[in-house]
């Protein structure tokens, strides 16, 4: 194709909505005022805006939200100011919800991308998963009103509870809260780990699972 057709083509798209995909990877946030974003996940931006968060001791930026108890958390900054910030994350795809008041999701925090400043959260972790899991498991707890971003490896499926899921591919629910069981009978092998051994039972509420074809702490 020629320049212009390029160009034009794969030019951002006009719209009124706060956020909006600009591909399967990539989502427009019209920032006005402030927004929570995953740390490094910036690739482009217009207009005048500011990115806060947590320098570590390494340098670099952390930027930990309500850090849980145990000292984990989800990286993410505070981006201020008016203008477009474009997100992406590794390839993965975006997702886009928009929370009602009263409307709530956790999310594992990996799996966050963004979300509007007026949303509620709180950082949890799972205690018999995060030591047994590498990279541990910790999940933000988002409740709207407001946008919500986040991201799958693939296209998601979403399942009703009942349902038991590898938490390693598991990224989010609703309405529902998970029990974790071990698989005693692979508890065994020899020099290897398996999500099997490990699984996330769904047996109340009526609300949704959300899993991904990807084993992300695995």
């Amino acid at each position: 194709m020629d320049i212009e057709t390029f160009r034009s083509r794969h030019a951002p798209t006009e719209s009124g909505e706060t956020f909006q995909l600009e591909n399967s990877y990539t989502l427009d946030v019209a920032v006005d005022g402030t927004v929570m974003a995953k740390a490094g996940s910036m690739v482009a931006y217009t207009g005048d805006l500011s990115f806060t968060g947590k320098a570590s001791a390494e340098g670099g930026l952390t930027g930990f939200i309500k850090e849980a108890a145990t000292g984990e958390g989800t990286p993410v900054m505070t981006v201020e100011g008016t203008g477009h910030l474009y997100l992406a994350d590794s390839q993965k795809k975006v997702q886009v919800l928009r929370l009602d008041s009263g409307d709530a999701i956790t999310v594992n925090g990996e799996d966050v991308l963004a979300f509007e400043s007026d949303i509620s959260y709180e950082i949890s972790t799972i205690d018999s998963l995060a030591g047994s899991l590498a990279g541990g498991f910790t999940n933000v707890y988002l409740e709207g009103p407001g946008y919500v971003a986040l991201t799958t490896h693939g296209d998601p499926i979403v399942l009703e509870p009942p349902v038991a899921t590898d938490p390693s591919a598991t990224v989010a629910w609703s309405d529902t809260t998970p029990d974790v069981e071990v698989n005693r009978s692979l508890s065994d092998m020899v020099g290897q780990e398996s999500g099997e051994r490990f699984q996330m039972r769904f047996d109340r509420g009526d609300g949704f699972v959300v899993v991904q074809p990807y084993e992300e702490l695995a």
